[in-house]
């Protein structure tokens, strides 16, 4: 994963964009990893995955304590 430092992250914000829009970007402050700039089909495929898994663990519990398997 690719690391900017803050003020290049604020300096290059089209380049920082263009460089989420292919892979996560780290954006570090005083050499000391902050966030991290993803893409929206990044952003999406992630919480489609984690809704997923959310909703089976709710399932799931909901069989438990209903009795059932």
């Amino acid at each position: 994963m690719r690391t900017l430092s803050a003020k290049d992250a604020k300096y290059g914000f089209g380049r920082l964009i263009d460089l989420a829009r292919a892979a996560p970007v780290t954006v570090a402050k005083y050499g000391r990893p902050v966030v991290v700039v993803l893409s929206v089909e990044e952003y999406e495929r992630l919480t489609a995955h984690d809704m997923r898994t959310t909703h089976a663990g709710t399932a799931a519990r909901k069989r438990t304590e209903a009795g059932g398997r």
